[in-house]
């Protein structure tokens, strides 16, 4: 932007003063050619008393040689009698056609003007005085004072650019701040504000922002504290499924029960820590939440019949996402594969380490998401459930700049592909020309 106003700024400011200047350059010369035929029209007419007085030549040469033209070459007279005093230059017709109309005539000769003064000695007696002026002497200023005028207009565009230019970068960096804020509002940042600054618009535009933030933080809070109820009326029915689980007799299943019920007590405390105290952004081990989460699931896998396989989680595969928002994304995977597939469906899971982004793809051989475009909404499902479970994956996955992806599995059935982004992100192509624009 600030290029394009220094642009505008040359262009105007240059055709104003071009506009100025050519015609004043012009203007500048003929003054100076003027100025020159009138000193010359001068020195000639002081010849004429002279004239008056004396035509013999001794006499013209001395009132010659007491003029500035005459003395320095420049002046000649014509007498009557057709003697030449002084070096002529003009054409002998010229002269006679100056001396027959008895005004003056300005004539060019090589290197310069010759101005031809007819003066009147009697009655048919004309004689004519010569004055030439040579071209240095009509164009004397005309350049220094044609520099000076481009010197004046260079200013005056140079001062026009770096107005606009200054103008521009207040205007720049006033926009650039709002959008620095957007960017950091919709990083998760609420606490980001402005001060608004630049013209009216973008100072309206400030307010409006900063109002936006405020309204978005507290819709936000407001969300928060309505999970956080919801979730603490919870504690009733879960108490009352602990007594119940207390009076169960000892057991396998009432072992497993009373693992689930803690593992649900742990969820509950946890979403209600969540949405009270956000956390920050954090990290985990992706290979070690797999191997725990894949560890967890196979128990019902082997109940089921199901062969469980995991690929690739051998070493250490660092996120930068928190280990509870990974667990939650891989156990909503696991469980629809335990959801919308039939007892002995095998499934496997592969975690893929790449430059710069992890992925981690469950593949099941059941019969495969026919529409996945329609599975990744939100809240819609086409066998009883929550329809929550892609969801939560895929924002898990776009909190780190990833995306989810669903294709067909080499098992025959689908292929969930989460892949987080574990390095900055790459610059789009657009933004890397204009920054090599600015640099």
């Amino acid at each position: 932007m600030r290029r394009a106003l220094g642009l505008v700024a040359l262009a105007v400011t240059s055709m104003v003063a071009l506009a100025f200047l050519i015609p004043l350059a012009f203007t500048v010369r003929e003054v100076t050619r003027d100025r020159a035929l009138d000193g010359a029209e001068r020195e000639a007419a002081a010849m004429g008393p002279a004239l008056s007085l004396s035509l013999r030549p001794a006499d013209v040469e001395r009132a010659l040689a007491s003029t500035a033209a005459g003395s320095s070459g420049r002046m000649a007279v014509h007498l009557p009698d057709g003697t030449v005093v002084g070096e002529r230059r003009a054409a002998s017709g010229e002269v006679a056609e100056a001396a027959r109309r008895g005004r003056l005539r300005t004539v060019e000769v090589p290197d310069g003007l010759a101005v031809l003064q007819p003066v009147a000695l009697a009655e048919g007696v004309v004689a004519v005085v010569e004055v030439f002026l040579p071209g240095a002497d009509l164009d004397r200023g005309v350049l220094p004072a044609w520099l000076a005028m481009v010197a004046v207009g260079a200013v005056l565009v140079a001062g026009s650019v770096v107005a606009a230019d200054r103008m521009g970068a207040r205007v720049v960096r006033a926009t650039q701040r709002l959008a620095e804020a957007a960017a950091a509002l919709g990083e998760g940042d609420l606490s980001v504000r402005i001060e608004p600054e630049g013209p009216p618009e973008l100072i309206e535009a400030g307010l409006a922002f900063n109002a936006m933030a405020d309204r978005v933080t507290q819709l936000l809070a407001a969300e928060r504290e309505m999970a956080a109820d919801l979730s603490h009326r919870l504690r009733t029915p879960l108490a009352a499924l602990r007594l119940n689980v207390e009076a169960l007799d000892p057991g396998p299943v009432a072992d497993q029960t009373r693992s689930a019920v803690d593992q649900l007590e742990r969820e509950v405390d946890m979403i209600i820590r969540a949405v009270r105290r956000p956390a920050g952004r954090g990290s985990c081990d992706a290979a070690r939440v797999l191997r725990e989460r894949v560890a967890f699931w196979s128990a019902l896998a082997e109940d089921e019949g199901r062969t469980c396989e995991l690929i690739g989680a051998e070493g250490s595969a660092p996120v930068p996402l928190p280990a509870a928002e990974l667990e939650a994304a891989v156990d909503a995977l696991l469980g629809n594969v335990f959801r919308h597939t039939e007892e002995g469906t095998d499934f496997a899971v592969t975690l893929h380490v790449g430059e710069g982004i992890t992925g981690i793809l469950v593949a099941d051989a059941g019969p495969g998401i026919a529409d996945p475009e329609a599975a990744l909404e939100r809240g819609r499902s086409g066998r009883g459930s929550t329809g929550l479970g892609l969801d939560i994956a895929r924002r898990a996955a776009e909190s780190t700049g990833g995306y989810l992806r669903i294709h067909r599995s080499v098992l025959g059935g689908a292929q969930v592909q989460i892949w987080l982004r574990t390095g900055e992100r790459p610059t789009p192509r657009r933004a890397r020309r204009s920054r090599r624009r600015r640099g």
